[in-house]
């Protein structure tokens, strides 16, 4: 008898966890599952270059300094493709950007299959980083005006969760196909985001937040400079540094690890079985999306600087574990938890920028502030390259460890947005 009251309390407050979403309007879960799928598709054809890297690079014969730059020229154009995109959603729409950079990258994904040289495989990547710079600046104001201030850091936090989600399907993808058409096949398979913009046109209306502002500005009245003047210019110059350590430390460590896990022991990996590599990356994918679930619900809770900061150094510690060790039972164990707090933070991006900066320019902010960042962090893949070349990859990692602390130093800078409303005039 006693114990049947707990059983309902327990069912209880399992409905209500997930109250606010089911509270929600139902063009807001819209806008949630639009920005999800573009950003599970965007990590989903954005990671297939990842899980190929070691075969690419034995076929093409590329070293991993030219593998590195490969990677470094998709994290400019994608710095490149944030700022223009985000800029066009501003003055054009979310969902259109949103469906425009979805469109792009997949097409380009999939023309990487067609490649034959260095060059051919540099332009479509180059077009590749365009359209996923684009998705998340699109996607993440949409997301952001679409939600009420008390549940905008959940709601983010559900939507980057899908780049977990796509990592592990492409991890999948890659494991089913490579061994059956080679990785020319796994690039084939990146051209399916197209057609989840079909229902993004029919399903998903422009936030009720742009389309007020919209219908009270002239078409000229979009000042991007907003962003860089009185006390907005310092906010922003730190929030784009710390984005740059962050984004620095993800690339170096994540476009490297299938290559270190499965390289041959003479060229510095671990020479494990493509099996074990896609195992490896698919449970650090459950770490990773429990990582973005959980920031957005603690940013709401106790702030998002405390939530960041904690991620940030946790990340930095983790990550040293992971690139010191080569037992694979260890590897299994310390994977998910490197890549909870190491990508989890991802979740804070869209949340402090939509809270601080207006709707007029927030898509431009966003666009600016995380791909900006980009440009830094595209130096990420050939400095970790190179010095694993040299070194190996323990040393290579620590350096993207390091980015880690930066970023969060530079918290001290940055105010607490939460209970911030945004600024709809």
């Amino acid at each position: 008898m006693s114990e049947l009251p707990k059983l309902s309390v327990h069912r209880v407050e399992a409905r209500g966890a997930l109250a606010w979403l089911r509270s929600a309007s139902p063009q807001a879960r819209r806008a949630l599952v639009a920005a999800s799928l573009g950003w599970m598709l965007d990590s989903f054809d954005v990671m297939l270059y990842s899980l190929v890297l070691a075969s690419l690079m034995s076929d093409l014969g590329l070293s991993k300094e030219t593998a590195g730059v490969l990677g470094s020229i998709s994290l400019i154009s994608a710095a490149v493709g944030g700022i223009a995109f985000g800029i066009f959603a501003d003055r054009y729409g979310r969902t259109r950007a949103l469906m425009t950079s979805m469109l792009l990258y997949a097409i380009s994904t999939a023309a990487c299959g067609f490649a034959h040289s260095r060059i051919q495989l540099a332009v479509c990547r180059t077009f590749v980083g365009f359209g996923m710079g684009g998705e998340w600046a699109s996607g993440a104001a949409l997301v952001s005006e679409a939600w009420p201030d008390e549940h905008r850091g959940k709601a983010l936090g559900l939507m980057q969760s899908s780049w977990a989600v796509g990592y592990a399907l492409a991890a999948l993808t890659a494991a089913l196909v490579m061994p059956l058409g080679g990785w020319r096949a796994v690039f084939f398979v990146g051209v399916l985001p197209a057609f989840v913009t079909l229902w993004i046109r029919r399903g998903v209306r422009e936030p009720r937040a742009w389309r007020e502002v919209q219908s009270a500005l002239k078409p000229t009245a979009h000042n991007v400079t907003e962003i860089f003047k009185g006390k907005l210019l310092k906010l922003t110059l730190v929030i784009t540094l710390m984005n740059s350590c962050t984004l620095f430390a993800w690339w170096g460590f994540n476009v490297w690890v299938p290559a270190y896990l499965s390289l041959p022991i003479s060229q510095g990996g671990l020479g494990l079985s493509v099996r074990a590599m896609t195992a490896l990356v698919v449970v650090m994918q459950v770490g990773m999306w429990c990582g973005y679930i959980t920031f957005g619900l603690l940013s709401d809770a106790v702030g998002r600087k405390r939530t960041y900061v904690a991620f940030l150094l946790a990340a930095a510690m983790l990550m040293v574990a992971y690139s010191t060790t080569r037992l694979t039972l260890v590897l299994f164990l310390l994977g998910p938890f490197v890549a909870f707090f190491g990508t989890g933070y991802y979740t804070g991006f869209g949340t402090v920028t939509a809270e601080i900066y207006r709707t007029q320019v927030r898509a431009t902010a966003q666009g600016f502030t995380y791909n900006v960042g980009r440009i830094a962090s595209a130096a990420a893949p050939f400095a970790v390259g190179s010095l694993a070349q040299r070194h190996g990859f323990g040393i290579a990692f620590q350096l993207a460890a390091l980015a880690f602390v930066f970023a969060a130093a530079l918290w001290i800078w940055i105010p607490e947005t939460r209970g911030w409303r945004l600024d709809q005039s």
